[in-house]
């Protein structure tokens, strides 16, 4: 019969646990112990409600504390060289994600360690540690071997998992080398890994494992043929050397197209798929797998919150089924449920007053009473199936989700709205001649420390506990606070720093219409960070300023230039919940056009430096090169629609960051901006290569300081750096700034490291050209 299953499912408790004893951990209030029992007692609970949905496999090996390719990094012992003398444990893996930095001591030398680059997961908000692979490469398991332990963990409480283990091939392809071996082909790595591997599914057999979930999440991108090949001889002998256990590979985010043609000759028991993102590609993936493969069929959106249409998803089940026979049919979530919250449980609040919307929700534990239905079959479930029909009727027909007007609005868009007045060049004279700036002006991304005693005051203030006047009195002096502190740090363009803000997506949903809010919808972003992402529902529209009165307050507490702060219409798209019912470019544009009335504002109040963040741009990108041009049109048309009603005068800054941006540039240059800043600090330099390469003529500022880490890089490393960054930018065009938003950081670190940054800019000033 068909089989009821989960590939992943969210690591951070239902009420954050994962988090609060992380970073209990790191401010040293508890043990590793107190960490590893957390940990165990969390897993039981994700296990324990997944067999009570009647999944009948499993995955286990999916926690983590911060990252799930750190955690098999390490288990592999692809750890750097600068990492090696840490103890094994938590504060060492620790440390390869965020960094460390510890003063000398009567009994200790002082220890200053870069973290490993952090990227996105292929197009989400979820962020890994890239690995790093040197040359002489050794790979080996150690004394704790982390797939197996949690089997067996499951295991003793009664509950057969099936373990989740990252594909080789995407192991060694998602890394990169390291700088100690430029040019490194990491595909050479691949035969001395596979013995790893193969000792490892030998512990998993041995300890009773029988299906085994091998990731594979890069078949969803372009691959050349070699690489194919590669995989064929991969699973051909990974499978002949572990015969017990049955390999399912799992592929998400996108379609397989032909890189499923070394599936029916690899030995592999089966195949997952995503027939969410790619519904299409069921035909052929059925006609290419042989005729005793599974086909695990993902039909519940692991990357979203809506309730499934089951009638639809059983549907295609069916057709599933009549090809292949019950037997070989699984019906799981399209990917790890990692990046949906944990469950509706507790939205009490949203529940209560929206009681129409949150009928429309699913969460992962919900979600996995979805794959149940699907696979208890049309006869057992005619209850569940007519109250999903009701659910999803009432959703199309619901009178909240339209607006006229919006609608309206969107019809008459005509080219010129996506335009300048002027080209570059010009503009750029026009804007130092109206204000101008020393060379290598110095700036922040625009969020400074969020302390606890600003998340109090929000707090009291979201519970009512204090009034309006009294919020906004705070808020207020946390503004002059943070532009006194630039002024002292002789920062030239200053920001306000973002104290009234709670999400830089978040903050803007809150204001504008089409949007909802759950009360403990949150996902996993990096390391111990989560976040919340708000829900687009309806047509979206701006029904007032949404920051001027910040920005206007903030100017005029000082003599310097104050940059207005926005979030980008893309961004705000890609890490929200989005309606599916009409297309994303839709929702994308009228995004757009509620950010262009907020710059116009802006403009309008004196503020003519103005940042439209779009962080995510890259994120959104397809993964088949194919799709990419549909994409960056409707995408870069947002931006510009967003951001060019302006005056020449008007500096429009944008950000981006975690972005192989080789594959956008064109589409960076069509962007227009005045002003790139982006994230750089860990990437080794490269990315500045495409810059020059591609002719890139506005300013830029790329990223001096990694602000995810808590080390503070000295002057000297910061230099280093802006000296690299003149090879590619010209003097006149170049910004000195940190990666990112200073919000996760605190003001001791941020004070020093920003001091260093003006420094770095002084240095520059006085040297010569």
């Amino acid at each position: 019969m068909v089989q009821a299953t989960n590939l992943g499912f969210p690591r951070i408790g239902a009420q954050r646990e994962t988090k609060k004893i992380v970073e209990s951990f790191w401010a040293g209030k508890v043990t590793e112990q107190a960490v590893d029992e957390a940990a165990i007692k969390l897993r039981a609970e994700n296990w324990q409600l997944q067999k009570a949905q009647g999944l009948t496999q499993i995955p286990s090996g999916d926690f983590s504390f911060y990252d799930h390719v750190l955690d098999h990094s390490v288990m592999f012992n692809v750890i750097p060289q600068r990492f090696r003398h840490l103890p094994d444990g938590h504060e060492r893996n620790f440390a390869i994600g965020r960094g460390i930095q510890k003063p000398a001591t009567e009994t200790q030398e002082k220890v200053d360690i870069e973290a490993q680059e952090m990227k996105k997961w292929f197009d989400t908000n979820y962020h890994y540690i890239v690995p790093e692979f040197e040359a002489n490469q050794t790979f080996h398991l150690g004394a704790q071997i982390k797939t197996l332990q949690e089997f067996n963990e499951a295991k003793a409480l009664g509950i057969h998992t099936r373990p989740v283990v990252l594909g080789p091939l995407s192991f060694l392809l998602l890394g990169k080398a390291a700088k100690n071996s430029p040019g490194l082909d990491l595909i050479t790595l691949l035969p001395k890994v596979l013995p790893v591997y193969e000792e490892l599914f030998a512990k998993l057999a041995q300890a009773g494992a029988d299906w085994i979930q091998v990731d594979e999440p890069i078949l969803a991108l372009d691959q050349p043929s070699a690489v194919i090949a590669h995989f064929r001889e991969t699973y051909t002998r990974l499978t002949a050397a572990a015969p017990s256990l049955k390999f399912l590979i799992a592929t998400y985010f996108g379609r397989i197209d032909s890189n499923v043609s070394f599936i029916k000759d690899s030995g592999v028991a089966g195949l997952h798929i995503d027939l969410v993102r790619a519904p299409e590609q069921l035909e052929h993936v059925i006609a290419n797998i042989n005729n005793t493969q599974v086909l695990s069929l993902g039909l519940i959106d692991g990357r979203n919150i809506w309730k499934t249409n089951l009638a639809n998803a059983l549907k295609i089940a069916q057709t599933a089924v009549q090809a292949l026979g019950s037997d070989r049919v699984f019906v799981a979530p399209s990917c790890s449920l990692l990046h949906t919250p944990v469950t509706l449980r507790f939205e009490k609040r949203l529940a209560s007053k929206s009681p129409e919307l949150f009928d429309w929700l699913a969460y992962s534990e919900e979600k996995c009473k979805e794959v149940q239905a699907l696979n208890n079959g049309v006869e057992s479930v005619q209850a569940e199936l007519a109250d999903n029909a009701r659910s999803i009727e009432a959703r199309r027909t619901s009178a909240h989700t339209t607006n006229s007007a919006v609608r309206q609005r969107l019809e008459a868009i005509v080219p010129d709205q996506l335009r300048r007045r002027s080209v570059f060049p010009e503009r750029q004279v026009k804007q130092h001649e109206a204000n101008p700036l020393p060379e290598f002006p110095t700036t922040t991304i625009g969020s400074f420390p969020q302390t606890k005693e600003i998340r109090l005051a929000r707090a009291k203030f979201t519970k009512g506990e204090i009034n309006d006047a009294a919020y906004y009195d705070f808020i207020k002096q946390e503004i002059a606070f943070c532009v006194q502190e630039q002024e002292k740090l002789g920062i030239d363009v200053l920001v306000h720093g973002e104290a009234e803000r709670n999400d830089m997506v978040a903050y803007f949903g809150e204001r504008l219409e089409g949007y909802i809010f759950s009360e403990n919808g949150w996902i996993a972003s990096y390391g111990s960070r989560c976040v919340r992402p708000p829900i687009i529902f309806g047509d979206v529209h701006r029904v007032k300023p949404m920051t001027v009165t910040e920005s206007v307050y903030a100017q005029s507490l000082t003599k310097k230039l104050m940059k207005g702060m926005l979030t980008g219409p893309v961004t705000c798209l890609q890490w929200s919940f989005v309606r599916d019912d009409i297309p994303r470019s839709v929702v994308c544009t009228q995004l757009a056009l509620a950010i262009r009335d907020e710059v116009a504002d802006l403009e309008k109040a004196n503020i003519v430096h103005i940042q439209v963040d779009e962080p995510a741009i890259r994120e959104g990108l397809p993964l088949r090169t194919v799709d990419f041009d549909f994409y960056l049109q409707w995408a870069v048309d947002a931006f510009l629609l967003a951001t060019t009603g302006v005056k020449d005068t008007t500096v429009i800054h944008t950000h981006m960051c975690y972005s192989d941006f080789q594959d956008i540039f064109q589409a960076i240059i069509r962007m227009d901006a005045d002003v790139l800043t982006i994230e750089n600090s860990k990437s080794d330099m490269r990315i500045l290569g495409a810059f020059s390469t591609h002719g890139y003529t506005a300013e830029i500022g790329p990223g001096v300081f990694d602000i995810h880490s808590p080390r503070v890089p000295s002057t000297q490393e910061m230099k280093e750096r802006a000296d690299a960054m003149l090879k590619y930018i010209p003097r006149r065009n170049l910004w000195i700034n940190p990666d990112c938003g200073l919000k996760t950081r605190g003001w001791k670190e941020v004070r020093e490291s920003l001091s260093n940054m003006v420094a770095v800019a002084e240095a520059l000033r006085a040297s010569k050209a």
